[in-house]
């Protein structure tokens, strides 16, 4: 099932990522497609504030791969593979297969077009935000 969103502003994509966070459950993988400053950020923020973790502590990875924040229900993994090289085994680079295996981790993954063929055995939200600077965004999600 495919859903497109306009985001108007910057508070529309977090609340968008308040949304996302309402069905998540251990397992699932959001997806995060879209260039620099298009709100992938931003939007897992407000996935995390949903699941009662403080937004202001939620910092994109690009230098540390992985973010852990545990909440109440679910451990959730923050990754961003924008460092790792296009090509490269970035699955195994961040140890990606360790966590899906755990029951209540949730993966956000950043830059997700740089897994290449790594298939998910759980439920994925493939979600692609197109837009740029103080632009309107639009962003699609698949979920499958």
């Amino acid at each position: 099932m495919t859903e497109t969103i306009r985001s108007e502003t910057p508070e529309d994509t977090y609340e968008l990522g308040k949304r996302i966070a309402g069905g998540l459950r251990g397992g699932d993988a959001v997806l995060l497609h879209g260039g620099l400053g298009a709100g992938k950020t931003l939007l897992t923020k407000g996935i995390l504030d949903a699941l009662g973790f403080d937004a202001n502590e939620v910092t994109s990875p690009s230098f540390t791969l992985v973010n852990l924040y545990r909440t109440d229900e679910l451990d959730v993994y923050h990754i961003d593979l924008w460092r790792i090289e296009e090509g490269s085994d970035a699955a195994f680079g961040v140890g990606l297969d360790e966590i899906v295996e755990q029951e209540n981790a949730v993966v956000i993954i950043e830059w997700a077009e740089r897994l290449g063929k790594y298939r998910f055995s759980s439920r994925v939200f493939d979600v692609a935000i197109t837009g740029d600077g103080d632009e309107p965004r639009q962003i699609e999600i698949d979920e499958r």
